[in-house]
């Protein structure tokens, strides 16, 4: 219990040194109590000298977060996927977010590898390198292993030291910070502050496990095996482990850096529109898709190839769900607003007695803006959040991974368009969704044929599997926000719940003790 007070303090105090409460107050003002108890944290005799005067809120911010260490860099990136707790200026804010930290030594690397491989294979392992890239959970090396009689190249990544240990302690302690200010401030109560670090924790500690990293990315990769122009490094099982992850090493060109693949003359137009379509295709087709592609996690070699790293984010779509999403975007395409409710009412996705015009009508409303703007500046993703906003008026409920992908798909929408600012969006995406529809045999194009092979299938309504695994079920808590009441994780959740409670009350009727003595001593 006093280790778990003295950790609660440090990281109170932590947060209340930090610019993070006087930005965030700018957007939405804490309570009274917030304010007092973060003065008396944040009091020092020494004044604070590391301030950029120059800098803005939002570098200001990203700034203090990255300070505070890992556990609050994983709580703002978790945070930047829910404006709907924080609003849509914060969220934007902490996008920005740098997973960056210093590494640490070699020597702690290498004796990572040595007791989580065993001593044969650490010793087989040669050329392993000084770090090449270090964040907030773990860091890269550069090494060599011997594969079939051949030596390759590969990438070596290691969690950091007592990372685990480390990150469970704090989550913990915010955990309790959290119920604290849900007891005592019960406007906060509606913000669900418990759950959203309980989530974070889940979400994290799946991460931690680089076994399912590499699952996740050993299964896309067969996916993906025949797609030309797009590949996945191999994973090396016999040199991965729990906190130890071994796969090829990419030679490469980072997509963000436009000037060097065009030296190449490699085609940054094409890439651009490979970029789109090749996301779409691992989601309708595969049901398995990369939810982390932004410019740092993508490469292309010399051949113009893009290359997928970093697979610990990924986001599942079953098969119904791969064909609402199939048919919503394609119907857009079209123009075509009453195919697109009629899907919507046949699917069950809105309740019967919704009136198909009056439907239509809002998809309309939301289609015909976006087809009025420059091609630049056409969205599919901005596209799928309004429309999950517009349904929602309709009683529609959101599935969890497709707000991933929906998430995703503004990300690789922006990588696109870095590369081609006249990227059109649509006209990419529409040969993927007609070819994937055609093969399963659904004929879009023809509304009448299309809802009549369906109905039967679409009326048992898109849902998340009811058997997922631990890594999956993780990612769609993050997508969605919600602890589904029949979960392990719900039970878990109630647990700490109530063991909060129990410290609570304990430390309440210690402080009592503590004043009443104080009155008879003195």
């Amino acid at each position: 219990m006093i280790k778990k007070i003295i950790i609660l303090f440090k990281l109170a105090r932590k947060i209340a040194q930090s610019d993070a409460l006087k930005i965030i107050s700018k957007t939405h003002e804490p309570p009274l109590l917030i304010k007092i108890i973060a003065y008396i944290f944040a009091f020092s005799f020494l004044k604070n000298s590391n301030q950029k005067v120059n800098s803005t809120d939002e570098e200001k911010l990203c700034n203090s977060i990255e300070k505070m260490g890992t556990t609050f860099i994983k709580l703002g990136q978790f945070l930047a996927t829910r404006p709907d707790i924080i609003g849509e200026a914060l969220s934007k804010q902490l996008e920005k977010l740098q997973d960056q930290l210093p590494p640490f030594s070699s020597n702690e690397a290498k004796e990572t590898v040595k007791n989580e491989l065993g001593e044969k294979i650490y010793n087989s392992i040669i050329n392993f390198s000084d770090p090449v890239a270090a964040a907030s959970i773990a860091q890269v090396h550069k090494a060599q292993i011997k594969d079939e009689k051949e030596i390759k190249d590969v990438a070596i990544k290691i969690l950091r030291p007592n990372i685990k240990k480390n990150f469970n302690e704090e989550i913990d302690a915010l955990m309790l910070l959290a119920y604290f200010i849900e007891s005592f401030v019960k406007k906060t109560k509606r913000l669900k502050l418990v759950e959203v670090v309980f989530l974070l924790k889940e979400v994290t500690n799946h991460e931690m496990d680089l076994r399912f990293e590499a699952a996740a990315a050993n299964e896309f990769a067969e996916n993906t095996k025949n797609d030309l122009g797009f590949f996945v490094p191999k994973i090396y099982w016999n040199y991965t482990s729990e906190n130890v992850l071994t796969l090829d090493w990419i030679d490469g060109i980072s997509i963000r850096e436009r000037e060097k693949l065009e030296n190449k003359k490699i085609d940054t137009n094409k890439i651009a529109s490979n970029v789109i379509q090749h996301f779409l295709r691992h989601a309708v087709r595969d049901g398995l898709f990369h939810a982390d592609m932004h410019q740092g996690n993508l490469f292309v070699d010399d051949s113009g190839q893009i290359i997928a790293v970093d697979f610990g984010i990924m986001g599942r779509i079953d098969k119904l769900n791969r064909r609402y999403l199939a048919e919503i975007l394609y119907g857009f395409i079209q123009r075509d607003y009453k195919k697109v409710a009629e899907v919507h009412l046949t699917a069950g996705l809105v309740p019967q007695g919704v009136n198909i015009d009056e439907f239509s009508q809002a998809l309309r409303a939301i289609g015909e803006p976006i087809f009025g703007q420059t091609v630049k500046d056409i969205s599919g993703g901005k596209l799928l959040q309004q429309l999950f906003n517009i349904t929602e008026k309709f009683n529609m409920q959101t599935q969890p991974q497709l707000l991933l992908l929906q998430k995703t798909m503004v990300v690789v929408e922006g990588v696109a368009r870095q590369l081609n600012p006249n990227t059109n969006i649509w006209n990419t995406s529409k040969p993927v969704l007609e070819k994937w529809l055609k093969e399963t045999k659904d004929p879009l194009y023809s509304i009448s044929e299309t809802l009549k092979d369906s109905a039967e299938i679409l009326k048992r309504l898109p849902e998340l599997p009811k058997i997922m695994d631990k890594a999956n079920q993780a990612l769609s808590y993050f997508a969605s926000g919600q602890i589904p009441q029949n979960s392990n994780s719900y039970s878990a959740l109630k647990e700490k719940e109530l063991e909060m409670k129990s410290f609570r009350n304990q430390s309440i009727i210690g402080l009592l003790l503590l004043v009443f003595l104080g009155f008879i001593v003195f």
